[in-house]
């Protein structure tokens, strides 16, 4: 019956799961009703995953919503789940589907989640890449920097170049957090592939020039990883980077502070003199060498510290008083390896500072002052009871207290000292107290004056009942004892008697080798000691054992009657033992100390080998030698050296030299500009200067409207004496109205009639010097240098210039009216002949340069000097580059600052696309300036510019802009082959506004002529990775050889090379600042497809101008 009714309930038991399993296999929802056992059992196994299923579907739901709200929500307990630690990877599929989403923070929350989860779900990464690139061209800055980190996170080594092209794109971003990112970006590309590493180190290059605050520590970080050696890259931006330290993040000024101690070390001489209380066996030591072989003649010198050396001092001590523990033990690393002497108790307080955070913190700060205090007791001496260890310290911060305690031990502190480590050896934490007898132990060997109250204290501290301590004060005692063992036979006696107590095999080692080693100052201790281990001996530890036999040999030698047996008996011991090193030992032992046949005559020398006398040991802190690397890092915390780590190099004998630090902005113009101006002035007044002008224009200078338009209409007056005679004599005047065009609208509105006539004297004789010196044939070669491209950038601006000309006419001599006729003569050239580079040339280099009046200030000019400034306009073509004109050279303008912005300033700017007249390696820009307040504006010029190292030929200061006026200046800028942006301020006497001037790529250019064969000979010296190349579809109307040239030349400033076949066409361009040539290559295929191909040394110029080029070539 039992049996009976228990297989029916056991089939009713299985016919019950077997439902229960059907019906959640078929989503039922069946609910039996189970035992509360059952229930119990079940909810504890499926709860967590079914909530967590749940969770995650429900999630999914959310997420492939067609409501923002809901899928904003989604992201947000996504990522709330990441922060927590869970694991969201399963979501990954529905997260990247709205990686396109146009809500900005919904892009930012996936973004943050496929940063987490790229690099584990590859395959899924790389479908959304296109999504990524579409997404670096994106206008909101984040969205930017996000597309870039996760393109950085994939790794995969296929889209290492779609990597490397976007962190190049990246590194020339106007946002400052675009750039940073793609700093970031390139250790994650460095480390995918090491192969990249030149052209990585070009985009370091240019962005250590960055004078972005949020950029700097990036940067740096990405120089260490990939190039800590090419300390080149750091000269000119050493000094940008020190101004920069104090308001760089926390995190960016511990990576420059340690890069800049590396670098300090290579390029300063050592500010420690001799003598000075540093380190007296490393670096003192180091340097004697050095003092004794200019002993005679360094002597009486006073070491001088380099300007930058200081400047790195002077502005890293402020850091000093950072909340983050990391900088303030940077800086105090950089003073301890670079600051003189005197100056690194700066850091003291600081660090002590320190001490009061966590016990993490705590460890590395102790480990960098135990160092220190090694070398420099008198740096920690004030601050002694802060290292005074409390109750509450870890054992590990305990010890190194210990440890910082015992090395600023002195005489006058001693007794303060050990009343402190009498507490510590009672404490409870035996480890701690076992290092504190060590420490005493420390203090009686470096202190003699306390070495007999030491032992005194450790011989009652073997009556402990803790034999840890009582182990250690054995150790300790014996090498005390080793310093003076004439004078504590008593001490040895006592210890013997409590050998048998004593459990530790250090310290029954110990004793042995104090009882053999003065055997004959306890002669009747000792045979009883080792009776005792004769007993014991096959028990005993092996280095236990090792002193057993050597305490037998010392008293064979000295005490044989009574100890031979004894001897004998231990060696058969020894001879069986099973340690090997007892063996040896044992043998060793026997055929020295027995005489026999084969001893030969080791035997003599038994004694003097086994009882000769053993110097003291050294009892030496375990920081000892951990000076040897850098504080702070990873290596010294470990003491030893630890992968990555990079020695900090020994100072150079001799300083390296400082100007590669320089960084110079170079403007010879403005030298020559006053000279070029006392030449007008002074022959114009001798010769040409009537009293009829003269009285005409003291009339003029009574009213302030006149004031303005007598500016304008000396430029008229230039402008028709130009166009009449020859290009030589225009060539000379654009370098002079170039160099002084700052000041050229303003002079003649000085509140003085004296001082307005002084510039219409120099304006108007301009003519009769020129007319003598220049001949015509100077005309051809004005040409060549650019000038008439000058010219073409200048005349829309030189015609606005030339509207208020006319209102001058009324308040202007005769004499001026009648050349304003030849000028509008010369004017209708152009209409007629668009491609006369002659004229165009003479009307716009006159019409661009409104009126120099910085004039007064000249006096004389001499013929060498004016044959001089002739050569001047020939200096910017070098023999192997012939510069030529493009056919066809649209002038764009761009807006610098807006009438609104500028409260009434506005100013645009353009490219004239000619050699620039103040440094070949700049790209000439000419800024037309102009007034739409209503009331003058006063003192304008250029403020401070960014990066630092930028260099710029401002335009001379403009005294007055007066209503409605307009002038014309020109600029120099060098881009150093770059589109960053040249950020600088315009001023005027109350206000500055900040403006940018970023070139397109083909505004970095020279055109460059060249014959078919030169041309295919470049190329071939240009292949593989200086090679860019893609296939363009051409629009319809841009097939011609014509269209081809417009298009081409719009984009870039090249020049054409003749080609012997219809369907290539080919340009050839070098680069202004570094002349790095580029070729440019357009071969037509069918059906309006070409292949472009760009060859050039500047890989990422040429992808930049490869993508401006198809842009072109593509629209109609």
């Amino acid at each position: 019956m039992d049996v009976g009714f228990s297989s029916l309930r056991s089939e009713a038991v299985g016919a019950m799961r077997t439902a229960l399993v059907s019906a959640e296999n078929l989503q039922l929802t069946l609910k039996p009703e189970l035992s509360q056992e059952e229930q119990a059992l079940t909810n504890s196994k499926s709860s967590i995953k079914e909530t967590h299923k749940a969770g995650n579907e429900d999630l999914k739901e959310m997420l492939e919503s067609n409501k923002e709200s809901l899928k904003l929500e989604a992201m947000k307990r996504v990522v709330g789940l990441i922060a927590k630690g869970k694991n969201a990877s399963e979501l990954f599929p529905a997260v990247v589907k709205n990686v396109a989403s146009k809500n900005i923070e919904l892009k930012k929350l996936v973004y943050v989640y496929l940063v987490r989860y790229a690099e584990e779900q590859q395959d899924l990464a790389l479908l959304s890449i296109s999504t990524f690139q579409r997404a670096l061209k994106d206008p909101n800055q984040f969205i930017r920097g996000s597309a870039l980190r996760v393109l950085s996170s994939i790794r995969v080594p296929i889209i290492v170049p779609i990597m490397m092209l976007a962190i190049k794109e990246a590194a020339a971003d106007l946002s400052p957090y675009v750039r940073k990112t793609s700093a970031h970006a390139i250790q994650k590309l460095y480390s995918l592939d090491p192969d990249q590493k030149e052209q990585l180190i070009e985009v370091i290059e240019k962005l250590l020039k960055d004078k972005s605050t949020l950029v700097a520590g990036s940067v740096v970080m990405a120089f260490e990883e990939v190039c800590p050696d090419r300390i080149d890259l750091i000269h000119k931006n050493y000094r940008k980077l020190c101004n920069l330290l104090v308001d760089v993040e926390e995190w960016g000024q511990v990576v420059i502070i340690s890069m800049l101690t590396r670098y300090a070390r290579t390029q300063f001489t050592s500010p420690w003199k001799e003598g000075a209380n540093f380190d007296e066996n490393n670096a003192k030591a180091f340097y004697d060498s050095d003092s004794e072989e200019k002993k005679d003649t360094t002597e009486d010198k006073p070491y001088i510290m380099d300007p930058d050396h200081r400047l790195l001092l002077r502005n890293t001590k402020p850091l000093l008083q950072s909340r983050n523990t990391a900088v303030v033990m940077c800086v105090a690393q950089l003073y301890w390896h670079l600051a003189p002497t005197h100056e690194v108790n700066t850091v003291t307080k600081s660090l002590v500072r320190l001490l009061r955070s966590h016990r993490e913190v705590q460890y590395i700060v102790l480990q960098n002052i135990a160092t220190m205090s090694i070398q420099r007791k008198g740096m920690f001496e004030p601050y002694m009871k802060s290292f005074y260890v409390r109750s509450t310290d870890a054992t590990h911060i305990k010890t190194l207290k210990l440890e910082i305690l015992t090395n600023l031990a002195n005489e006058a502190n001693i007794s303060t000292i050990l009343r402190e480590f009498q507490t510590y050896v009672k404490s409870q934490d035996k480890a701690f107290a076992a290092a504190t007898i060590q420490a005493i132990g420390r203090c009686a060997t470096n202190i003699t004056e306390v070495t007999d109250t030491c032992l005194s204290g450790l011989v009652l501290l073997l009556s402990n009942r803790d034999e840890t301590v009582v182990a250690e004060s054995v150790v300790v005692i014996k090498k005390l004892l080793q310093t003076q063992p004439t004078q504590h036979s008593e001490i040895i006696k006592h210890m013997a008697k409590l050998f048998d107590n004593i459990t530790v095999s250090m310290a029954r080692a110990s004793i042995l080798w104090l009882i053999g080693e003065y055997c004959d100052r306890v002669p009747k201790i000792a045979p009883d000691v080792l009776r005792k281990m004769a007993k014991t001996f096959t028990a005993e530890e092996d280095i236990v054992k090792l002193q057993t036999v050597n305490l037998a040999a010392k008293l064979y030698l000295t005490n044989s009657k009574q100890t031979k047996l004894l001897t004998q008996y231990i060696l058969n011991l020894g001879k069986y033992d099973q340690s090997y090193d007892i063996r040896d030992r044992t043998r060793f032992i026997r055929q020295l100390i027995v005489p026999n046949e084969k001893s030969g005559a080791l035997n003599k020398y038994a004694r003097r080998i086994l009882l000769a006398p053993k110097p003291a040991p050294l009892l030496e802190s375990s920081f000892k030698d951990r000076d040897r690397f850098q504080l702070g890092t990873l290596s010294h915390s470990l003491n030893t050296k630890a992968a990555g780590y990079q020695e900090l190099s020994d100072w150079p004998a001799v300083a390296p030299d400082q100007s590669v630090r320089n960084v110079e902005v170079i403007e010879p113009v403005q030298e020559w500009a006053p000279l070029v101006g006392k030449t007008k002035k002074a022959k114009s007044a001798d010769k040409f200067y009537s009293d009829d002008e003269r009285e005409k224009e003291e009339e003029g200078s009574e009213s302030s409207g006149s004031k303005d338009s007598s500016s304008s209409s000396s430029s008229g007056s230039s402008s028709e004496e130009s166009g009449s005679e020859s290009e030589e004599e225009s060539s000379e005047e654009s370098e002079k109205t170039s160099s002084d065009s700052g000041k050229s609208s303003s002079g003649s509105e000085k509140s003085s009639s004296e001082s307005e006539s002084e510039p219409k004297k120099k304006k108007k004789t301009k003519k009769a010097p020129q007319k003598k010196s220049k001949p015509p044939a100077a005309f051809s070669d004005s040409d060549e240098n650019g000038n008439g491209p000058v010219a073409q950038a200048s005349s829309s601006s030189a015609e606005s210039s030339s509207d208020s000309e006319t209102d001058s006419e009324d308040s202007d001599s005769d004499p001026p009216a009648t050349p304003q006729k030849k000028k509008k003569d010369v004017k209708s050239k152009p209409k007629a002949e668009v491609k006369s580079k002659v004229e165009v040339s003479l009307l716009d280099l006159v019409d661009f340069s409104p009126a120099p009046t910085n004039a007064p200030k000249s006096s004389v000019i001499s013929s060498s000097l004016l044959s001089d400034l002739e050569g001047l306009s020939l200096s910017n073509v070098s023999s192997t580059m012939q510069v030529s004109t493009p056919s066809f050279s649209p002038v764009k303008t761009y807006e610098l600052l807006h009438h609104m912005t500028g409260k009434g300033l506005s100013a645009k700017y353009h490219f004239p696309r000619q050699p620039c007249l103040y440094e070949p390696s700049m790209v000439a820009v000419q800024v037309i300036l102009t007034n739409s307040s209503d009331h003058s504006l006063e003192e304008i010029h250029i403020g401070e510019r960014s990066p630092a190292g930028l260099n710029i030929h401002c335009f001379n200061t403009i005294e007055r802009l007066e209503p409605e006026a307009s002038v014309t200046v020109s600029m120099g800028i060098d881009f150093s082959d770059s589109t960053q942006a040249a950020n600088f301020q315009l001023c005027t006497k109350e206000e500055q506004f900040k403006v940018s001037i970023q070139p397109a790529v083909g505004e970095l250019l020279m055109p460059s002529t060249m014959t078919e064969p030169d041309y295919s000979k470049e190329q071939g010296k240009l292949l593989g990775m200086n090679e860019t190349s893609a296939t363009v579809t051409m629009a319809t109307a841009n097939t011609s050889s014509q269209a081809i040239s417009k298009q081409v030349l719009s984009v870039c400033n090249v020049g054409e090379v003749p080609s012997s076949q219809s369907n290539v066409h080919r340009f050839a361009g070098r680069t202004v600042s570094s002349g790095a040539l580029v070729l440019v290559c357009l071969e037509l295929k069918e059906s309006s497809t070409a292949l472009l191909t760009i060859n050039t040394e500047k890989s990422v110029m040429a992808s930049m101008l490869l993508r401006d080029l198809k842009q072109a070539l593509v629209q109609a």
